[in-house]
């Protein structure tokens, strides 16, 4: 298969509005609608499990292309989003991470395309051994099956998750939040649209189609076995719910309390860089820093030059009795902010004394998401990363290359601070599952 198969237009389904899409309810029963869904993606996932690496490639393309052609829908469907958010009063990160543009979108679509360039992840042998009795043994990478995704206000998790999930074999469940629902919605059609162009079944990228809070539920019981893994991406009540009622394995993280430790053997310029990017460059992304630790053995030189350029950046520092004197602009910390995802241009801010007080801070308050150190003493940058147990840690660089696309994955469905199977950038090696081929000459077991 190519990319040039079935290239005639592809009828579109009509776009459901909010209110009929609330409705669909009405004649069948959430959990009905929900078992159909995850029917038809085992359906599909069993397809997948099948197809070549080409075809997936050719899908993967295809899906971009028309992303690309249906921008203008598309913008036009997230600007309808936008504007309910601003009536209901959502703040300034949450329509940050809820808005799209040209430039946006157009990113969306390269990633798309771009997971067609990575290494197929299924198939590969992993280990291969032979046993005394002279079997053969060896481990292959295979499809987990059917992903659900559950998320919030991000519209790119559409696209990024059903594509690597489609690269890994996975037929992909999406259940998008009710502020980005309209812009999800237009996007996965584009992508029906890709899988049908390339032959491979539409069903693959599905879609929740209603904003029924039961649809969640239902995913959580796993759709009648319809549903292999589950990975939540939002806000730490939704991450809560899923990690407390999901009765399938989940790949998450609760929040990313992000630290930024200053050693004593930082280097200024560089520390100021590091700490000014991790926490301003993108203030809501689960990679923000939200906490910065400053060694007490260079806090006379690099305290307040740190918080002075925070401070300037109009972003607030609430502090320890130290942060308090080094800037008056400094607002007092309680016991909450050191434990606290602001997802917005609020940081906190204490002198430690010494590396066993910053990884003792970082292990007590922080979530295991990611964490870096700024030092020139290797030493203490190899104790930093060999101690610290978050599923990401960086010496000398900021806490924003938490992510799938940075780590050369093409794109993420999510960061894993779990300790089973994923963690760190869930992409699409991390997608798959194994199975055991064992090939014999007739042994018997005696």
């Amino acid at each position: 298969m190519n990319a040039t198969r079935n290239l005639s237009p592809v009828p579109r389904a009509p776009r459901l509005n909010a209110v009929e899409a609330d409705s669909i309810a009405g004649s069948r029963t959430v959990s009905d609608i929900m078992a159909g869904i995850g029917r038809r993606a085992r359906g599909a996932a069993r397809r997948l499990a099948l197809a070549t690496g080409a075809d997936k490639n050719a899908a993967l393309r295809l899906m971009a292309e028309r992303i690309r052609a249906r921008l203008p829908e598309i913008l036009a469907a997230n600007t309808d989003d936008v504007a309910d958010a601003k009536a209901n009063g959502q703040p300034s990160a949450f329509l940050d991470r809820l808005t799209l543009d040209g430039k946006r979108l157009a990113t969306i679509a390269d990633a798309v395309a771009s997971i067609a360039d990575l290494p197929d992840p299924v198939g590969r042998v992993l280990a291969t051994f032979e046993r005394p009795n002279a079997l053969v043994i060896e481990r292959v990478a295979t499809p987990l099956g059917v992903v659900g995704v559950i998320f919030e206000s991000r519209p790119n998790v559409t696209a990024d998750a059903g594509a690597l999930c489609l690269k890994a074999g996975n037929a992909a469940i999406l259940r998008a939040g009710s502020e980005s629902f309209r812009t999800a919605q237009a996007i996965a059609e584009a992508m029906a649209e890709g899988l049908t162009q390339a032959g491979l079944p539409a069903e693959a990228v599905q879609l929740v189609p209603m904003r029924d809070r039961a649809a969640v539920g239902a995913m959580l019981a796993g759709l009648d076995g319809g549903l292999d893994v589950i990975v939540p991406r939002g806000g730490k009540s939704l991450v809560a719910r899923v990690q407390a009622e999901a009765r399938v394995p989940v790949f998450a993280h609760l929040e990313g309390v992000c630290h930024v430790y200053v050693h004593a053997a930082a280097d200024l310029a560089m520390a100021k860089k590091i700490v000014l990017n991790a926490k301003m460059r993108r203030t809501g992304i689960c990679g923000a820093a939200e906490t910065l630790l400053v060694d007490r053995a260079c806090a006379d030189t690099h305290l307040q030059p740190l918080l002075a350029m925070l401070l300037d950046a109009q972003c607030a520092v609430r502090g320890d009795a130290a942060a308090q004197a080094a800037d008056p602009r400094v607002t007092p910390a309680t016991e909450d902010d050191w434990r606290a995802e602001y997802l917005d241009a609020i940081i906190a801010a204490r002198v430690v004394d010494g590396l066993d007080a910053g990884i003792a801070h970082i292990e007590t308050y922080g979530s295991h998401h990611t964490d870096a150190i700024v030092t020139d003493d290797p030493a203490a940058a190899e104790r930093f990363l060999n101690e610290v147990d978050s599923a990401i840690v960086l010496h000398n660089a900021s806490t924003q290359f938490a992510d799938g696309g940075e780590f050369g994955f093409g794109a993420e469905i999510g960061i894993a601070t779990g300790r089973m199977h994923a963690r760190g950038p869930v992409g699409v090696e991390q997608l798959t599952s194994f199975k055991y081929r064992v090939r014999g000459v007739g042994q018997v077991r005696p």
